[in-house]
């Protein structure tokens, strides 16, 4: 289990070039005029995790099996998408199937590349976007009100529960603000997602620079983590250019080029952490001679649950998890070195999974 999050920003920020190098592909356009990526291209990637890497080496695993992320490039939204205009309908429905939204925006000056506003201003492109996400939002609560209340007149709890979700948010969204600032309680979570609204999505800002600015950013990606912290969203900055040049290389040949540009590691590496930051996401492992291999999960995740991503059977007929935390695997040097110190730990159905335990699961069939 990766998580999908759809690509999305105004034409001609760099969407699809950014597409492209992240699934080092050329399979999403990337051209210099609007509604070039007609149909939402989906690329997977591997999720880049030097722990794997380790574990892999001292046990000798003779796979290597990473855990999957899927972009989801949706072509360039405009002003009045939430009324179709452009392909708006069609971007809008897309953006409901992902997780999360990378928000691609244009932080570089560039005379070649037109802007469809005429100008560069991050914020006031972050905001089309934003408005046309709450106006499709707006639109789409206000035509369920009537039947809703129907529903919740003739005693229909879960229709009450959603009719109240409903009269909190539809404030919000005519107020100018989207839909996930709603304060709501755990266990009304689920009906909440169930509601499928656009501005509800957990947003990460891209901000796309020069490459000259690729490490530290610039005047304009500074407002935009401004505005980030502000929301409570997550931003990175990027340079889709310098993402395109190194998707090209052999593997050799890009941590020359990344040390030639100042850079550390590639933009992909930033942009999924910080997603899966965002999203409250963690990793664990499972370990041995035939393959190493990388687990998502979410944050808080029990064990029985965590088995289950494995397989349903492995949840269904759990009996323990033996767990070695990532720090104790490797400097003990494996398995048996951790069962020997005595780390290797016996976790039953309420062990909370923690980011980089080793697992290996017992369960009845």
């Amino acid at each position: 289990m990766g998580f999908k999050m759809g690509i999305v920003g105004l034409p001609n920020v760099g969407k699809s070039t950014l597409f492209n190098a992240l699934t080092q592909t050329a399979a999403a356009q990337a051209a210099n005029y609007p509604f070039c990526t007609i149909e939402p291209n989906v690329g997977d990637v591997a999720v880049p995790d030097e722990r794997l890497d380790q574990l892999s080496a001292i046990a000798g695993s003779a796979q290597i099996i990473p855990t999957r992320l899927t972009f989801v490039d949706i072509a360039g939204l405009v002003r009045g998408a939430s009324r179709g205009e452009g392909l708006g309908n069609q971007f809008l429905a897309n953006i409901r199937e992902v997780d999360a939204i990378a928000h691609v925006v244009r932080c570089f000056e560039d005379t070649d590349i037109t802007h469809v506003e005429g100008k560069i201003d991050p914020i006031a492109d972050i905001e089309t976007i934003e408005t046309e996400l709450m106006l499709a939002d707006l639109d789409s609560l206000e035509k369920r009100v009537t039947a809703l209340e129907k529903k919740a007149k003739g005693n229909d709890k879960e229709a009450k529960e959603t009719l109240d979700l409903v009269n909190r948010t539809l404030p919000l969204l005519r107020d100018g603000k989207p839909a996930r600032l709603v304060e709501r309680k755990p266990e009304e979570e689920r009906l909440f997602q169930m509601l499928g609204l656009l501005s509800s999505k957990p947003v990460l800002y891209v901000c796309n620079v020069e490459e000259a600015s690729a490490d530290k950013g610039n005047e304009f990606s500074a407002k935009v983590f401004e505005r980030a912290k502000e929301e409570g969203a997550k931003a990175v900055v990027v340079s889709a250019k310098i993402e395109s040049e190194i998707a090209v290389l052999p593997p050799d040949e890009q941590k020359e080029y990344l040390e030639a540009v100042g850079l550390a590691e590639p933009g992909l590496n930033r942009v999924i952490r910080a997603g899966y930051e965002l999203l409250g996401l963690i990793t664990y492992f499972t370990v041995g001679p035939k393959e190493a291999r990388a687990w998502t999960i979410t944050k808080g995740t029990r064990a029985p649950a965590a088995a289950g991503v494995i397989h349903t059977d492995f949840e269904k007929g759990f009996i323990r998890a033996e767990t070695i935390a990532y720090a104790d695997y490797t400097s003990l040097k494996g398995e048996a070195g951790a069962r020997d110190a005595g780390r290797l730990r016996l976790e039953g159905k309420d062990y909370v999974v923690q980011d980089g335990d080793v697992m290996h699961f017992r369960f009845n069939t």
